[in-house]
């Protein structure tokens, strides 16, 4: 069996339940999230003392904890694992603005989401939002957002992720950029 297979068959034996799955498969797939968690930290504002090894054991747990988590391949594990990280990176950049630590939330005008992720944690907050609004509206959009940013997948696996062409992923992409930019300009006008 190649490694590809079997990382698809221990996904959907932990998401079958099958707790020893989840020992067999951090291994298989610990490096490729190392590789996420490396990258989205390299967009984080400077002083963040989470290291790649901590957010690849914390997603981890948060993804394999859950009782049901409905992984429906590898695309879907990788894209629950970049969303555990995402949501991991917001919850520390909301503890450091927390007032009582001297944060006061600022919005700031992004053009383009590489931007806003390398700015200050105030700002990485006010794109939160955007993308939890972004998700509501738009999901499939969202989906690829998260999966091409956060997850690091080129455009050929997320159209093998979601079922959908290579220009359908183009097009949602820009879609979704110019309307989380549109949302954060609006934002920092307020």
């Amino acid at each position: 069996m190649d490694r590809q297979t079997q990382i698809t068959s221990l996904i959907q034996q932990v998401s079958d339940g099958d707790a020893g799955a989840s020992q067999e498969l951090l291994p298989l797939v610990y490096e490729e999230l190392r590789v996420l968690a490396e990258a989205r930290l390299r967009r984080t504002p400077p002083g963040q003392t989470l290291q790649p090894t901590a957010l690849v054991h914390e997603a981890y747990m948060r993804i394999v904890g859950a009782t049901d988590p409905g992984w429906n391949g590898r695309g879907h594990f990788f894209f629950a694992a970049a969303r555990a990280m995402h949501d991991i990176l917001v919850e520390n950049a909301r503890r450091k603005a927390a007032l009582k630590r001297g944060g006061d939330r600022q919005r700031i005008d992004a053009p383009n989401l590489a931007d806003a992720l390398a700015a200050p944690a105030e700002d990485m907050l006010a794109l939160a939002e955007s993308l939890q609004r972004l998700e509501a509206e738009f999901p499939r959009k969202h989906r690829v957002v998260m999966l091409r940013f956060f997850g690091g997948m080129n455009q050929d696996e997320i159209a093998l992720s979601l079922d959908i062409s290579e220009r359908t992923v183009r097009q949602d992409w820009q879609f979704a950029r110019s309307w989380l930019h549109q949302r954060l300009t609006v934002a920092e006008r307020e």
